[in-house]
């Protein structure tokens, strides 16, 4: 049985459909859900369905090997950011190689970088008058949203959308897709 952990800063819907996604699967399962925010939803709604939760501050993350060592004691086989919101240290990428993967809200390489998260992104496809917007699922690098691409599926943005109707198509899109993705990133492991 492969092993799912969640890494998450907010409400934590997506992570929500992962853990009910993966409950009666015979492939993988959601061990853990890890939030950057001690007030997160996200820790609440794990909890609720019985998966380990826990907050960390940014020196456990970043400055010593606190969450690297959580890590490697659950021992994922996928590390998966759902709306996590800070920049992974190169020496956690580094101990889990091609092991973590994130959802942007956006078909990259447009829309990402440092600061593009959540609305932020809705409001900059809107400004700009797209036609269109989707999601992008990819491995995580160094890097902010430039890891290699992995799937991406778009909608329709119309003239007269809002960022609210643009984050409730993406949030669809979030919903049918990424725990389909993520099943196939684990499937397609070596063993």
């Amino acid at each position: 049985m492969k092993r799912i952990v969640i890494f998450a800063s907010g409400s934590g819907t997506n992570a929500e459909n992962l853990i009910e996604f993966f409950h009666n699967s015979d492939n993988a399962s959601v061990i853990q859900v890890l939030s950057n925010n001690p007030h997160a939803k996200v820790l609440d709604r794990a909890k609720k369905l019985k998966v380990s939760a826990l907050s960390f501050n940014r020196i456990a993350f970043s400055k010593t090997d606190d969450v690297l060592n959580i890590l490697k004691a659950s021992k994922p086989d996928l590390i998966v950011l759902a709306g996590f919101l800070w920049k992974f240290p190169e020496f956690i990428l580094n101990a889990f190689p091609n092991k973590v993967i994130n959802v942007h809200p956006a078909l990259l390489p447009n829309y990402g970088g440092k600061g593009m998260y959540g609305m932020h992104v809705h409001e900059a496809v809107v400004a700009n008058k797209e036609i269109e917007t989707g999601i992008t699922i990819h491995y995580v690098n160094e890097h902010y949203d430039e890891g290699a691409i992995i799937f991406q599926t778009k909608c329709d943005v119309k003239p007269d959308d809002s960022a609210e109707d643009v984050a409730a198509k993406i949030h669809e899109l979030e919903m049918e897709y990424f725990p389909k993705v993520v099943d196939n990133v684990l499937k397609s492991q070596k063993k």
